[in-house]
């Protein structure tokens, strides 16, 4: 069987018995994960499945019962409900789900990401030390808005890789982290940031019709400055042109933690006539994807198609609805690496991009400690679906 999967060398032992432990509020990704998981391994041939080394190997699920419960105060304890000596253990948190309370003096309170990260630390405590290898696929890195230091301030997302560290995490895996240099913080240890670049050309591909993917037809822009190297990344790998827009800030004052936007100012050739794809790490309010679109169409582009990794949506969704009516903007694509809303799901200008099989390679492969290279670098993977939508071999559903 010439699936994906079975290119790699997945005849090594594996490093331990592989165990899944998806946190409250990241049960749906971890399930789907699982899933995939299950399949493979039971169609998998390999000759040493019957060994004492892959003891385990094969199972109905690799998901472990554990659990925080709370005490009325709103303190918790982590707790692992079975076996975890020995195992190859990966620990998903979605530290961006504000949907999930807990009672709280009586009252209903709302996780937060400190609450969800603090949930992950307890799950490690639970560990005790007993575990082969800890690995945290956390989608969203806790406080990695919070990077750089600028003033007198703290540099969260670092201090909380070194505590993660401390306590015996061997590999954090994140996708799309707001800025990689982050990593610094903790040299010696394992840190992978991982595209979704492929997932959001294949959803893009499948639910859009009739698209000229050539540097005549279609750009690639990049809202900020920062964002640059991941519109360069995208615009290379389909072979497009790419432009940006740098914001200019009113830095005397500081609005919600921030110095205002005064006006995004555009680099790049002429768009005029072309579909554009606006590339971003995340959609938290949706303000700069506005401004951006506006400028654009100003610019008289064609269709445009927002891409980010997270969505967000902090400011809730009316304002993307209004901006669907008024022809603003055509498509949103997240990933359902992050909680997604129901209201989400359900709108028309939405499309979700699953990460749930990719996760499942990566957890897959790094078990028998097999390289992860090809999984970090999809090049060949895009150039692929490309080449089958444009030959009209790709199933769309519009």
């Amino acid at each position: 069987m010439p699936r994906r999967e079975e290119k790699r060398n997945l005849e090594t032992i594996p490093v331990g018995s592989l165990g899944i432990i998806p946190l409250k509020g990241c049960e749906t990704l971890g399930e789907k994960v699982d899933y995939y998981l299950v399949k493979w391994r039971q169609e998998r041939e390999n000759e040493h499945k019957g060994s004492l080394a892959f003891t385990g190997y094969e199972r109905p699920s690799y998901l472990l019962n554990a659990e925080v419960p709370r005490f009325g105060s709103g303190e918790a304890k982590g707790v692992i409900k079975q076996s975890v000596r020995g195992d190859d253990l990966y620990l998903m948190v979605d530290v961006c789900n504000h949907s999930l309370t807990y009672s709280l003096f009586g009252k209903e309170n709302h996780m937060s990401p400190d609450d969800h990260y603090q949930d992950l630390k307890r799950i490690i405590a639970a560990v005790g030390g007993k575990a082969r290898r800890i690995t945290v696929i956390m989608p969203f890195l806790y406080e990695s808005r919070q990077h750089k230091r600028t003033s007198r301030e703290s540099l969260d997302c670092a201090i909380a890789l070194q505590e993660l560290v401390s306590m015996g995490v061997d590999n954090i895996i994140t996708f799309d982290a707001h800025d990689p240099r982050v990593q610094n913080a903790i040299p010696l240890n394992g840190f992978e940031t991982v595209r979704t670049t492929y997932q959001f050309i294949k959803a893009l591909l499948r639910n859009i019709k009739g698209l000229q993917i050539d540097s005549d037809h279609m750009m690639v822009i990049s809202p900020d400055e920062g964002g640059m190297g991941r519109a360069i990344y995208l615009a290379s790998v389909m072979g497009l042109d790419v432009g940006m827009f740098y914001k200019r800030r009113d830095y005397t004052q500081v609005v919600d933690g921030r110095n205002p936007i005064v006006s995004h100012e555009f680099l790049g050739t002429s768009v005029e006539g072309k579909d554009v794809v606006i590339v971003d790490d995340m959609i938290s309010s949706g303000e700069s994807i506005f401004d951006v679109a506006k400028a654009l169409k100003q610019r008289k582009a064609a269709h445009i198609y927002a891409f980010a990794t997270f969505g967000l949506f902090t400011s809730g969704l009316e304002k993307f609805d209004q901006a669907y009516e008024e022809g603003l903007i055509d498509r949103v694509l997240t990933t359902n690496l992050i909680y997604q809303t129901p209201e989400l799901l359900s709108r028309e200008w939405y499309i979700s991009c699953d990460m749930s099989k990719y996760i499942a390679y990566l957890i897959d492969t790094l078990n028998h400690d097999a390289s992860i290279s090809d999984l970090l670098n999809p090049v060949e993977r895009i150039n692929s679906i490309i080449a089958r939508y444009k030959k009209g071999e790709l199933d769309t559903q519009n």
